[in-house]
C-alpha cells in the first residue's frame, strides 16, 4: 500500500490545508491527493496572469487573478481572510488544471474585503454593511466588465464559486445580478450575517442578507432570470460541516418557488479544501 501523501513534506508545504486534519477524515484515497500533486505543477505551464487596479469604491488597489487562456468564465470569491491568490495556494487551481488547459474554463479570482465589511469589529455596523455593498458594486461594475472584456464577449454568462464565507458572496451575487450571474458553486455556506452585525440592521445589510431579501423577492424580471440560473447550494455530513446554514437558505429559495440543488453530499461533504477540490472536480467535469 503507497504511503500516505499527506504525510509527504512537499505535500503539507504546498498544501497546509491537508495537514493531519485529513488523515483523521479519511476523506479521499491517495490516488486523489496524487491528482493534487501532479496537478499542481502544472500552472506554471498555464496561462496565468495578474491584474490589478484602484477601486473608487473600495478606496483601494484590488487585484484579479486570471488562469487559463480560453473557455468559460468562473469567478471565484475566497474565503473569510484569503485573496485573489488563495485558490492557487490552497490547490484547486491546481485540481482543476486539466480543465483549465483543456480551453473549458477560464478562472477569475478576486480579493474580498471582510477585514474591512463584516469581519472589522472596530468599525461601526452600518460601516461594515456599507463596505458589504461598495464590495458588491465593485463586483458587478468592474469586475464584471473585466471578464467581459477578457473574454471578449460582452455579458458572457459567468459562473461564481465560493466556500465558506466565498459562498456567501457566491451566491449574494448570483441572486443580486442573475442577468449576468448563471450558475453559482456556494460550497459550504452561510447566507445570515446577523452574528456581524451587533444587533444592528439597515438597507445596506438587508439588501445583502440573502435569507432575508430573498424571501421577500417578488419581482418578476428577478424570478424570471432565477429561472434561467443554476444554483447549487452544497453542503454535508463531514467534519467541521454546518449544513443548517444551507438548509435554510435552500428553505426559503423553495418557499418562494425558486429552482435550485441542495446538494448534500453525506460524509464527502466536509468544511475543508480537500472536500471542495473533490467537489469542484466533478461540478466542473460534468457541467463544462
Amino acid at each position: 500500500m503507497l504511503r500516505p501523501l499527506c504525510s509527504d513534506k512537499r505535500v503539507r508545504r504546498l498544501f497546509p490545508a491537508l495537514q493531519c486534519r485529513t488523515n483523521k477524515a479519511n476523506l479521499v484515497c491517495d490516488s486523489f491527493y496524487f491528482l493534487i500533486l501532479t496537478s499542481y505543477f502544472l500552472i506554471h505551464s498555464m496561462h496565468r496572469d495578474h491584474h490589478r487596479w484602484y477601486s473608487h469604491r473600495l478606496n483601494r488597489d484590488m487585484g484579479v487573478a486570471v488562469y487559463g487562456h480560453y473557455g468559460l468564465p468562473i469567478l471565484a470569491f475566497p474565503t473569510s481572510m484569503g485573496d485573489e491568490w488563495e485558490q492557487e495556494g490552497q490547490g484547486m487551481i491546481g485540481t482543476l488544471s486539466p480543465y483549465l488547459d483543456q480551453g473549458r474554463i477560464r478562472i477569475f479570482c478576486i480579493n474580498g474585503v471582510q477585514s474591512d465589511s463584516f469581519a472589522n469589529k472596530g468599525a461601526h455596523p452600518f460601516h461594515r454593511s456599507w463596505m458589504q455593498a461598495q464590495y458588491d458594486a465593485y463586483v458587478a461594475n468592474e469586475v464584471f466588465p473585466f471578464i467581459d472584456s477578457v473574454c471578449q464577449t460582452a455579458g458572457i454568462r459567468i459562473s461564481t464559486l465560493g466556500a465558506s464565507l466565498g459562498a456567501y458572496h457566491a451566491a449574494n451575487i448570483l441572486f443580486k445580478h442573475p442577468d449576468h450571474v448563471k450558475r453559482c458553486y456556494a460550497l459550504s455556506g452561510i447566507y445570515d450575517m446577523r452574528d456581524s452585525m451587533d444587533g444592528m440592521y439597515d438597507d445596506n445589510f438587508y439588501f445583502n442578507n440573502p435569507v432575508d431579501y430573498m424571501a421577500n423577492q417578488h419581482d418578476p424580471w428577478f424570478l424570471h432570470q432565477y429561472a434561467s440560473c443554476d444554483i447549487r447550494l452544497v453542503t454535508g455530513c463531514g467534519p467541521w460541516e454546518n449544513s443548517g446554514p444551507t438548509y435554510r437558505m435552500s428553505e426559503v429559495l423553495r418557499n418562494r418557488g425558486i429552482a435550485h440543488h441542495l446538494d448534500d453530499w453525506g460524509p464527502e461533504g466536509g468544511h475543508e479544501w480537500p472536500y471542495w477540490h473533490h467537489q469542484m472536480w466533478e461540478y466542473v467535469g460534468q457541467h463544462f
